[in-house]
């Protein structure tokens, strides 16, 4: 027998994907004003961790769609939908390629460091 979830159970999960989807936005938002100074804020780092992986996926199904027949160009696939997640960056932050490259790994150094001292003190219990 299926269950369906009640209106109270999604609710709690719609709170606790836009907690997390704040959470994530946090390392992007740190790097963006490194980066990209009083261009970046929190709201365009959201912006950036929710379109960025949509833009991407869209991009590298398309991607596999057009070139998926020809062997050896899927790994184009992925290279050109990595450039459209940058493009999101570049255009959320106002800031060029090489900016949104920054963001980008920027990003991952943060969200490494931020782990690594939540394992430190405890808060997280698996980390990387």
């Amino acid at each position: 027998m299926v269950s369906i979830p009640t209106a109270g159970a999604l609710i709690v999960s719609l709170i606790v994907l836009i907690i997390l989807w704040i959470i994530i936005s946090i390392p992007v938002y740190i790097a963006g004003k490194v980066v990209a100074g009083p261009n970046a804020t929190i709201g365009r780092a959201m912006g950036a961790t929710l379109l960025g992986p949509i833009v991407f996926t869209i991009v590298l199904v398309l991607g596999r769609i057009v070139l998926g027949s020809v062997a050896g160009l899927t790994i184009l696939a992925l290279i050109v939908a990595f450039f459209a997640w940058l493009w999101v960056y570049k255009e959320l932050f106002r800031t060029g390629w090489l900016g949104a490259l920054g963001i980008a790994i920027l990003s991952v150094i943060t969200t490494i460091i931020i782990v690594a001292i939540l394992a430190v003190i405890g808060f997280v219990a698996f980390a990387l």
